[in-house]
């Protein structure tokens, strides 16, 4: 077993580092120790991070129990939800490479022999799998938990219960006063919002990866399995520097695949059509928009979470989390990849309880046939666009209507809040792309809006931008080429003719192709919205969505 921080404290040129390590208040006793960094992003800012310094004390136990010597610092984390609808959700997803960046930083400077990341939500947690894959030391992902859900005259709730009650208010189906009881009780204490949105979607994927621990995912933030997976994770990852297991030895191309196979069965969120990609660039690996579509296809959709369908991640936690849902798709899972337990898929899977029906339904009883989500093609999006096929209402799986057009999210939310979209209407959001908005802000206050307007079943919205995990109804995202690139979206006028068929998975412009060419061949892009700070560095930076918002 060969140490990296054997370059930091070995032989006698380190006696002025070794002194320095010594100011921390460290023994000679942990010098010679295996030095294991906790990369924590705890904020008390954002709900899912609020209780990750306790974690980081079970982690430390951990780690110190199997004879390492750990070191905690911090990365950044914000919170989709507190930004959403603002320009700050302009930043949340160009957080993702900060995040990468600064864990990969930090562990090549200070020399760390291996890593446990400890974090919660949207971009936080793939950020620290791409700086995992980047660096390739061994590496565990420890996950905050989901939140309890909220509860209101018998009903439970989440954060969308919140987002929506604003157009229930709107449109008059709902009390101000009732919406401030929401509000109040929407969101009862710390964790990952309560449903299959973006946070937990990760989660999951981290299990099914194999880079969490069995159970890891749905483990709520409130409960003490998840501190006893914290201690786990600590010592576990001693277990995998000393058989030099590392991430790119478990997030193989089979790996990424099963994946992509559960986030299929689970009706997860479309934002892992941009971070899967991402972190399996980091490890060399080309993880394509037709490989979601293809296993899509072939992977029956088994789990109605929130926000759609009726259960939440305590529903999923009792019914036996991630290990039984990939227990239920049997052979449609790889058992061979190597995962952070040190065995293989097949020996997590083997001993794993069949599971509760009720909420993971049977391969030959699924809620649709094919996967969750969906990728589109057509003269709109020419390179690709995705839908949450799991989250549409049977009736606009087939929908063709005229164009609104919008640049910005907020103009389109003030339409729908205002009763000017009507019935039939295909809502177009366009520059809200990576390098347009810039930084590819999600939809959620007007896909809420919709939903609470009572226009789910009515209404499709299109759009170069993408969606929350709490998003439902007919919101096709990720459209690209995006307008900011002169995407054929950035030549739609108002009233066009949109068609919209998931079935056949195609999104079309429905006018000649001969005026569709001439419109792109006069098409001159705006200016930058954005000319200073990161943004404007990450707008000259970022690939297209189809490629997972990497930066090159």
């Amino acid at each position: 077993m060969k140490l990296r921080s054997r370059e930091v404290v070995a032989g006698l040129e380190s006696l002025p580092r070794r002194a320095l390590l010594k100011a921390d208040g460290l023994t000679d006793a942990d010098i010679e120790r295996p030095f294991i960094a906790i990369a924590n992003s705890y904020n008390n800012i954002v709900p899912g991070h609020l209780h990750l310094n306790e974690l980081a004390k079970d982690v430390t136990v951990g780690i110190r129990a199997a004879g390492g010597t750990p070191f905690e610092f911090n990365t950044i984390g914000i919170c989709d939800g507190i930004a959403m609808g603002t320009p700050g959700m302009c930043f949340s997803l160009p957080s993702r490479e900060v995040v990468a960046d600064s864990v990969e930083l930090m562990l090549e400077a200070h020399r760390f022999d291996a890593v446990v990341g400890l974090a919660s939500c949207d971009k936080i947690v793939p950020g620290m799998l791409m700086a995992m894959a980047r660096v390739n030391i061994p590496a565990i992902m420890v996950t905050g938990g989901p939140m309890m859900p909220g509860e209101w005259k018998g009903q439970r709730l989440d954060v969308i219960s919140a987002f929506e009650a604003v157009g229930a208010v709107k449109a008059g189906k709902m009390t101000e006063r009732e919406a401030r009881e929401i509000e109040a009780r929407s969101c009862p204490g710390c964790g990952s919002c309560a449903g299959m949105f973006t946070a937990n979607t990760m989660a999951c994927m981290c299990e099914a990866l194999g880079i969490s621990l069995p159970g890891m995912a749905t483990a709520h933030a409130v409960d003490t399995k998840k501190h006893r997976l914290a201690k786990q994770s600590g010592s576990q990852v001693l277990k995998l520097l000393r058989q030099g297991i590392t991430p790119r030895k478990i997030m193989t191309r089979a790996a990424f695949e099963n994946a992509v196979i559960v986030d299929m069965a689970l009706g997860g969120s479309t934002n892992t059509v941009l971070h899967l990609p991402a972190i399996a660039y980091e490890a060399g690996i080309k993880l394509s928009l037709d490989t979601f579509d293809r296993l899509s296809r072939r992977t029956p959709h088994l789990c109605s979470m929130r926000p759609e369908g009726p259960h939440m991640m305590l529903d999923l936690e009792r019914a036996g989390g991630v290990p039984a849902v990939m227990k239920r798709l049997g052979n449609l899972v790889r058992g061979s990849p190597i995962t952070a337990t040190g065995r293989r898929v097949q020996g997590n899977l083997k001993f794993v309880k069949a599971p509760r029906p009720n909420v993971i339904r049977q391969l030959k009883r699924p809620y649709h046939r094919e996967g969750g989500i969906a990728i589109l093609y057509g003269n709109l999006a020419p390179k690709g666009a995705v839908v949450k096929y799991a989250g549409v209402r049977p009736k606009m799986l087939h929908h063709q209507g005229p164009a609104r057009i919008f640049e910005r999210e907020e103009d389109a939310v003030k339409a729908i809040l205002g009763k000017r979209i009507k019935p039939g209407d295909v809502v177009v959001i366009r520059y809200e792309g990576p390098k347009g908005g810039p930084g590819m802000r999600e939809m959620l206050a007007s896909t809420a809006a919709i939903a609470g307007m009572g226009l789910i079943e009515s209404v499709a919205l299109i759009t170069d931008g993408r969606f929350s995990g709490g998003t439902r109804g007919a919101c096709v995202g990720h459209v690209s080429p995006e307008a900011a690139e002169g995407g054929p979206i950035a030549v739609v006028r108002e009233g066009d003719k949109i068609l919209l068929d998931i079935r056949h998975r195609t999104l079309d412009l429905m006018i000649p192709k001969s005026e569709l060419k001439e419109r792109l061949a006069k098409f001159k892009p705006p200016s930058p919205r954005v000319k200073r700070g990161y943004l404007a560095l990450y707008s000259r930076v970022v690939s297209s969505a189809a490629e997972g918002a990497i930066r090159k």
